[in-house]
């Protein structure tokens, strides 16, 4: 069972973050020249999305005059909590786990984190990711959802409040609001809407065992695993109180992370998984995929839709 929730105390704004004075000044330094920074390339899809975003993210590679190197993801337009958000979901993990990337710096425009060179993945760090990631569930949260306002990508995430369990949280939270961006952009079909509703009607009855809120990655796909010389890390998070089943179906998506299973093997050394988990993996699916037709539209239509009809029988 879940410990307690780790006291922590959230960043909003540039004045609440820490007083490091170069960090501080990399966007002027930035600007004038004063670094060398080289663009990184995003593990995720290159596609257009299927409406323009008001802002923009771009992944850096920081380079100073010592020859030392530093990792920086900066904005432009962004809504004043945008990194807020994954500066306070870094660190609530790092309470939990070694594995989630240490966050160096955090305020309105930038986001600083230590430069990590990539390495081949092993298996042994792979099992040692598994036993991190059923510590860092392990370590609960005080609800599901999270006290910020959230962000997956470049596009909403609601972290407020819905229901008494994972299940009816979810079908609120993680489901409902995307189908109305997602028909409105022509992603899905009113027929889909209505299917994905009566899908999520049923979670309570599919979601398997209730199980307590865990500290939860919340993007976990193999993308968002970074590895190293010396272990494999957690980066780019949506992080928040939700069902531990998720963040590992998640694994499995877009191709799944290398040697999941010396993950899963990791994993159950130190908590052991309910029955059928691996049956539930497309309910999990259900969000990611959402988000993905709410930001690039009908591509990944057939994918969600084939998840609904393998729960509800039908062909969409």
């Amino acid at each position: 069972m879940p410990g307690p929730p780790i006291a922590f105390s959230y960043i909003g704004f540039v004045e609440q973050a820490p007083d490091l004075e170069r960090l501080r000044l990399l966007p002027e330094l930035i600007e004038h020249q004063r670094v060398r920074t080289t663009p990184v390339r995003a593990n995720d899809f290159a596609e257009p999305l299927a409406e323009p975003s008001p802002f923009r993210a771009s992944a850096q590679r920081l380079t100073f005059d010592d020859g030392s190197h530093l990792f920086a993801k900066l904005t432009e337009h962004a809504p004043a909590d945008y990194l807020a958000a994954e500066a306070n979901g870094l660190r609530w993990l790092r309470e939990a786990t070694p594995a989630a990337v240490e966050l160096l710096y955090a305020d309105d425009r930038l986001l600083v984190e230590p430069w990590i060179e990539p390495a081949a993945p092993t298996r042994v760090h792979a099992e040692q990711l598994g036993r991190e990631l059923a510590a860092m569930h392990g370590a609960g949260a005080d609800r599901f959802g999270a006290p910020w306002n959230g962000y997956i990508g470049e596009t909403f995430m609601d972290n407020g409040e819905a229901g008494a369990t994972w299940a009816e949280w979810y079908a609120a939270k993680r489901i409902e609001p995307y189908l109305k961006p997602s028909r409105d952009n022509g992603a899905l079909d009113a027929a889909d809407v209505t299917a994905i509703e009566a899908l999520a009607a049923k979670l309570p009855a599919l979601a398997g065992p209730e199980e307590p809120p865990a500290r939860t990655h919340g993007d976990l796909w193999w993308g968002n695993v970074h590895w190293g010389a010396e272990r494999a890390w957690l980066i780019d998070p949506a992080a928040h109180g939700g069902h531990r089943e998720t963040d590992l179906a998640n694994l499995r998506l877009w191709g799944g992370l290398p040697m999941f299973d010396a993950v899963i093997a990791g994993y159950t050394e130190v908590h052991a998984l309910e029955a059928e988990w691996e049956e539930r993996t497309p309910l999990h699916h259900l969000f990611p995929l959402l988000v993905h037709t709410t930001l690039f539209g009908r591509t990944y239509r057939d994918h969600l839709m084939g998840n609904v009809s393998h729960f509800t029988k039908l062909s969409y």
